[in-house]
């Protein structure tokens, strides 16, 4: 008989106690997979027959695309090159061939992952992923998890892992709506599974990881990302023994062809439909997977009547006007997004002539230089901060600068290294802030950028709506200011919305609503948040506005409301912007000029008939003709500003009558501009308001006396010494 327990020891388990206990939660572990394993069954293929449409409707609630044709053609596992074969397994799963169904530690690493915020992340093996893409479904659910797991172990007792193999390269979704490696070999290289090279099959190899995201023909801003994937593949293949590495070393990266969209999503409607699945993903609202098995109806926010306008000024105002007897007009691209500022609605989006003719969205690619239209973030800063010149000013709409072209800008008293080119090489000497932003002096904003400070350029900019990983952002330095960045058109949107709605940033959004068999899909809060305070808003729209009633920007007079905005023009004239509002309506254009066949950015120097494309040219002109007509029998509001305090009007300008009739050297300039060319200006002194946007002459083909030679600074040299300073050249905006 045992001494009875006394004290503290009394309240403790015992040893037989505990592994008791122990012993009977291993049994229940041990009782429920037996359970699972014997209760949980193989079940038919799913195959395409649970594949359903997903309906995408405009705001009204009618009809504007369905989405869910299956395009999937099997193979048997000897029609795919097995230097194909192992790719696959190098990307996914490179121990497929000697491990279990299922890897617990895998699992349990992948969720823990998750929960603690790196990401969402997969612990299944090939075999799990075949299960569930042949089985069962894409439902993120505890349920078909377990599903997955007892049915894999089941399938792997069952089945030789080449037929398991066979069935996922089958079944796996690699985008551009091909399922499967033939369906895929077809889609992106217009060839049968089995003439796949190495290289090309270690690309769709890459595609199985995030299939939208890797398509490099539709994203071309990923290419760094797309070649670092590739890249792991090749290199997994070389640490496998699968490949040598002089084998390795002798591939070039395979691009693939441009897509092909149904017939289903020509026009608008499916850069409407890629635009609306980017957000959805994006925002964790439904993942790739779950979107691609249907059965959703979303109503989007776009407004038939605006989009349908969005179309007409681009044809009217830009398409109508080329001419394929022009080589430069054959890389003329448009893109374009309006926002309604209040709600954060995004109303009309423009992403090129046709979808499937040109399959990059211009509304969302982001890989242009926004130019000078970055403009107006470093003034909003300037005033958010209190910033001040290098000799203790503040800065405000009537600040004087020193507007010389060239001229070395300064840091607490020494010289920088960065010396930018006014455009067309004008210099304004002593010149205001407002008459700097109407005529798009570079030299002036160089220099605030360095007097506000780069980073909290940057922040502001963030603050307003670009999104932080936005290329070229985090790296510019000085030349920040002039627009180096690459956000897209429809997040340069939404900065200007921001700007319109008094600083207060609410993130925009695509979706209405979205339902499956008739049960709503919650969707995220959008919280509005003080980008800047009003104050810094309102006095940057009021020298927006003098852009629009004065300065580069006088064709957007055409929509006949007030209105505020700033061109902008990428370096070597590759791209044109136009980014403004209303009270009632924020709209952003980009004209882009790109190589049908090769991809690159090209000039766009005669395009249409001009000799250069300018923000005030087509780009203006379409947002006006599109404001016009999406604000048509709405009332004319006008704008209602809170001032900081020094940005009253002024009189006389500073500037004077010399500094309004600046010297030209050389015409055109070796960089780009932004003040319209029809109506050509006299130099200095901008048009004035006209009522309605210029009609530009179309003259045969133009040939500028200069090509371009700027190159992009994305450093701040700190180097004093004027005889090393980089003399970059810049356009103006």
């Amino acid at each position: 008989m045992s001494a009875q327990r006394t004290g503290w020891r009394r309240v403790l388990p015992t040893w037989r106690t505990v592994l008791g206990t122990m012993l009977l939660f291993l049994l229940l572990i041990v009782g429920g997979l037996v359970a699972g394993y014997l209760l949980v069954g193989i079940p038919p293929a799913n195959s395409a027959a649970k594949a359903q449409s997903t309906v995408y409707l405009y705001s009204d609630g009618s009809e504007l695309a369905r989405d869910g044709e299956i395009n999937r053609q099997n193979v048997t596992l000897s029609q795919v090159p097995k230097s194909v074969q192992q790719a696959v397994l190098a990307a996914e799963d490179r121990d497929f061939y000697s491990e279990s169904a299922v890897d617990p530690a895998a699992m349990l690493r992948a969720a823990w992952n998750t929960v603690t915020g790196k990401g969402k992340q997969s612990g299944s093996t090939i075999t799990q992923q075949y299960v569930k893409n042949y089985y069962l479904g894409q439902e993120q659910t505890v349920t078909r998890k377990a599903k997955e797991f007892f049915i894999a172990i089941k399938l792997d007792r069952e089945v030789s892992k080449d037929n398991i193999l066979e069935g996922y390269l089958n079944s796996s979704y690699y985008g551009r709506n091909a399922y499967g490696i033939q369906a895929a070999a077809q889609s992106y290289y217009g060839r049968n599974a089995e003439q796949l090279t190495c290289a090309q099959g270690a690309y769709l190899a890459t595609l199985l990881n995030a299939p939208s995201a890797y398509d490099i023909s539709a994203r071309p801003a990923n290419r760094a990302r797309v070649l670092a994937r590739w890249n792991y593949v090749l290199d997994g293949m070389v640490k496998q023994k699968w490949l040598s590495q002089a084998d390795r070393a002798a591939l070039e990266f395979p691009m693939p062809r441009p897509a092909k969209p149904s017939a289903g999503l020509s026009g608008q409607r499916g850069y409407l439909v890629e635009t609306v699945k980017d957000y959805l993903v994006d925002h964790k609202i439904l993942d790739e997977d779950t979107l691609r098995a249907g059965g959703y109806r979303i109503t989007t926010t776009i407004s038939k009547k605006r989009q349908n306008a969005f179309v007409k000024a681009v044809d009217t105002r830009l398409m109508d006007r080329l001419d394929d007897s022009r080589k430069v007009d054959r890389y003329v691209r448009a893109g374009g997004a309006s926002i309604d500022p209040a709600s954060g609605r995004v109303v009309a989006l423009y992403g090129g002539i046709d979808y499937a003719k040109q399959f990059v969205n211009g509304a969302t690619r982001s890989d242009y230089q926004v130019g000078s239209t970055f403009k107006p973030i470093v003034f909003a800063s300037a005033v958010q901060n209190d910033s001040t010149t290098q000799d203790g000013a503040r800065i405000t709409p009537n600040t004087v600068y020193d507007g010389t072209n060239k001229r070395m800008t300064v840091s607490h008293g020494r010289s920088t290294g960065f010396a930018p080119a006014n455009e067309d090489d004008r210099s304004y000497g002593p010149i205001t802030v407002t008459e700097a932003t109407d005529k798009s002096v570079n030299a002036v904003y160089a220099q605030m950028g360095i007097d506000v400070g780069p980073a909290k350029v940057k922040a502001t900019a963030v603050d307003l709506g670009i999104p932080a990983g936005t290329p070229s952002l985090a790296s510019s330095q000085g030349a920040i200011s002039l627009g180096t960045a690459t956000p897209s058109v429809l997040d340069m949107a939404q900065v200007y919305a921001t700007l319109a709605h008094h600083g207060t940033h609410r993130p925009y959004t695509l979706v209405d609503k979205v339902t499956k068999s008739e049960e709503d899909i919650e969707l995220p809060e959008r919280e509005e948040t003080t980008a800047v305070p009003r104050t810094a808003a309102d006095t940057t729209t009021s020298i927006l506005r003098s852009v629009v009633d004065g300065g580069t920007g006088t064709a957007a007079q055409g929509a006949g409301r007030p209105a505020a905005g700033k061109t902008g023009t990428a370096e070597k004239d590759k791209a044109a912007w136009f980014a403004g509002y209303t009270p009632d309506l924020a709209t952003v254009v980009a004209v882009l000029g790109q190589n049908p066949e090769s991809a690159a950015q090209e000039p766009l120097y005669g395009a249409g008939g001009l000799a250069r494309v300018n923000g005030g040219d087509y780009p203006a002109q379409i947002w006006a003709d599109y404001t016009a007509a999406a604000l048509k029998g709405r009332p004319v509001r006008g704008f209602d500003l809170r001032l900081e305090e020094g940005a009253e009007s002024v009189s006389p300008s500073p500037s004077g009558s010399d500094s309004a009739s600046p010297s030209v050297s050389g015409s055109p300039s070796d960089g780009p501009s932004d003040s319209p060319t029809v109506p050509t200006p006299t130099p200095g002194a901008p048009t004035g308001p006209t009522g309605q946007p210029p009609t530009p002459t179309s003259p045969s083909e133009p040939t500028p006396t200069a090509e371009p030679t700027n190159d992009t600074p994305t450093f701040e040299p700190q180097s004093d010494d004027l005889e090393q300073r980089l003399r970059w050249r810049w356009g103006g905006g």
